[in-house]
């Protein structure tokens, strides 16, 4: 039992060691991309039209989990930076459909651009071959926590 007892301790630790250094690597690549302009409201927006495709104000609003009047706020400062641009819903034409501008998503792409490069540098920087190669077997073990 008290085997038991120290294999579970090591996996708390390594599970707040795991929590707290992805939580760092976040950070560091978030800084890559230079989206400073941008509130994490915003950023999820964007984000969201990305994956979704078009939506309304009220659907965004539900799914970000916030009043549509908080939403009608932050699109307009999105529309405004050129990032979104509506267009009528073919569904119902009184309401609107946004979408991501050419300009946002080009955006999007430096941005990644960015932290691919930061973190392909910093690795061929700081890790022996031997060492990536370790690291691409942690990936594939991390790979397996997430993946349903």
């Amino acid at each position: 039992m008290a085997i038991a007892r120290d294999h579970q301790q090591v996996t708390t630790v390594l599970a707040q060691d795991l929590r707290a250094l992805l939580g760092k690597l976040k950070r560091r690549l978030r800084e890559q991309a230079r989206v400073g302009d941008l509130t994490p409201s915003q950023v999820s927006v964007v984000l969201r039209l990305e994956k979704d495709g078009p939506a309304t104000v009220s659907s965004l609003a539900r799914a970000e989990g916030m009043r549509p009047q908080s939403m009608a706020s932050i699109v307009a400062a999105l529309e405004s930076a050129d990032l979104l641009n509506g267009a009528p819903d073919p569904a119902d034409g009184r309401q609107t459909l946004l979408s991501l501008t050419d300009a946002c998503r080009k955006r999007i792409a430096a941005g990644r651009a960015a932290r691919q490069d930061w973190l392909t540098r910093t690795l061929q920087a700081r890790l022996s071959p031997r060492e990536q190669d370790e690291l691409a077997k942690a990936v594939a073990l991390l790979k397996r926590l997430v993946d349903d």
